[in-house]
């Protein structure tokens, strides 16, 4: 069975499926690279309880800056923000991201 969640018309926010969540990409907002990854990541939680589940729970982490040079800002907030002992299979690359003015986008994976 596959569970649709805040269904749009381009795509789901969250789809469940065997246990496991596929969040949508989410992006934060701010001026620098720490804001959006801050916000991002609240919005990333909110998500995950929508789920039912946690980032104590995340499988796989796919985050996407549009500058690598901001890999170590990004990273800073990220390490505060990840539960210890819990960290997740995670890439980061670089990528044109949907607006000019994004930094960050974060993709999840989760148990549920």
């Amino acid at each position: 069975m596959i569970e649709r969640i805040d269904i749009g018309t381009r795509m789901s926010k969250i789809v469940k499926h065997n246990g496991v969540a596929y969040l949508c990409g989410q992006v934060g907002a701010g001026e620098s690279v720490t804001e959006q990854t801050r916000d991002c990541l609240a919005r990333v939680e909110a998500l995950l309880e929508k789920a039912g589940s946690s980032p104590e729970q995340m499988l796989q982490v796919v985050i996407w800056l549009a500058d690598m040079a901001d890999f170590a800002e990004m990273n800073a907030v990220w390490d505060a923000w990840v539960p210890e002992g819990h960290a997740p299979a995670r890439a980061c690359g670089e990528a044109k991201l949907a607006r000019a003015d994004l930094k960050v986008e974060i993709i999840v994976t989760a148990a549920c």
